[in-house]
């Protein structure tokens, strides 16, 4: 479906047919920071019908979604069997249909996997991507009357049943109040015809890195939820047993994360801005890799990142952009010592000869 906004002037496509900006991505950005721009986010649109929609739900999937009260968000994430990230869904109810907006390529993957999950359920479900139109914009903005439903981010505070692993001090999520409205296709053309500011995705990428909001554009084959910090909004720690349950509890009572989530300040002195996929380095050693990456209005390059547990928080690491060094600083958002929330003692092996 092509995108009302591309008649807006100035209009550049991003790889999802949505606008990547309309010619000045940074004052696109601080419009869109300060409430006086709408984003539109291309995101995919799922729905689930029937009256065991929310049971079925938080049966196989990471949140307490039972007995959701219409117009509430929340966020889940459906792991594999080893704790793995394989979708993740922006979820609100409106007292008949579950709504569930993810990544534009995960739309039709994720309502291919419910539907192998319904068994003798009663529940139906639908991918709506082509149905409706999903913009987005922080507290300020003017959203439109007649959206299907609106989506409110909880990331700006731990959810109930939640845990956040990044200090609770001066963190960036405090400011974060993002809203997403699903409309029609017919609202999303008024508003675009209208004279209401835009934005594209270069702006929005840049506020998400910003503040340290995970997306599962930032998930590899590998990631598990404590690595993004990703318990803060989509994992309930004391519902009842889902796909991969065990290996959150185990990692986050008595392990640690194998890996953890940076904000990466980027000199940005050549101009150059590392892609996500580079791998991070310390020295010519590969510790990590970039996630994502964008031009903040205040903070200048950053990017997020996922690097080994053990690594220094002070070194300073490098990262290649075409034939660039591009150097880095990091801000830890996940610390080393995330997990072992349950302090269990460690036992003396058996036999072991305990010295006085």
């Amino acid at each position: 479906m092509p995108t009302p906004f591309a008649s807006r002037p100035g209009f550049v496509a991003a790889d999802t047919g949505v606008a990547a900006h309309y010619g000045n991505p940074l004052a696109e950005q601080r419009l869109l920071d300060r409430g006086r721009a709408v984003v539109e986010l291309g995101l995919g649109v799922v729905t689930v019908t029937g009256p065991d929609r929310l049971s079925w739900l938080n049966s196989i999937t990471s949140q307490l979604l039972l007995g959701l009260v219409p117009g509430v968000s929340r966020e889940t994430l459906v792991l594999d069997a080893s704790g793995r990230v394989e979708h993740a869904a922006r979820v609100v109810d409106d007292g008949t249909a579950t709504w569930l907006l993810t990544e534009p390529a995960d739309a039709a993957p994720l309502a291919a996997w419910l539907d192998t999950m319904r068994f003798m359920l009663r529940v139906e479900v639908a991918d709506r991507s082509a149905d409706f139109v999903t913009l987005g914009r922080f507290d300020g903005a003017v959203g439109p009357a007649d959206a299907a439903v609106e989506w409110v981010d909880p990331w700006s505070e731990v959810a109930p049943g939640g845990w956040g692993y990044a200090a609770l001090e001066a963190h960036p999520a405090s400011d974060w109040t993002l809203r997403i409205a699903v409309v029609e296709p017919g609202t999303a053309a008024a508003i675009a015809a209208s004279d209401v500011a835009a934005a594209g995705l270069l702006a929005y990428e840049a506020l998400r890195i910003a503040a340290w909001r995970p997306s599962l554009s930032d998930v590899d084959e590998r990631t598990i939820p404590h690595e993004l910090d990703w318990l803060r909004s989509a994992v309930h720690l004391s519902k009842g047993c889902y796909r991969g349950q065990e290996t959150v509890a185990k990692v986050h009572n008595l392990g640690h994360p194998p890996r953890r989530a940076v904000l990466l300040h980027l000199d940005g002195s050549d101009a150059v801005l590392p892609v996500p996929g580079t791998p991070v380095l310390l020295g010519e050693n590969e510790v990590g890799r970039l996630a994502a990456s964008a031009v903040h209005h205040e903070l200048g390059p950053i990017g997020l990142a996922v690097v080994k547990r053990s690594l220094d928080p002070d070194a300073t690491l490098t990262l290649h952009a075409d034939d660039v060094v591009v150097t880095a600083a990091q801000q830890v958002i996940v610390p080393p010592g995330a997990g072992a929330t349950a302090n269990v003692p460690r036992l003396p092996r058996l036999g072991a000869v305990r010295r006085s």
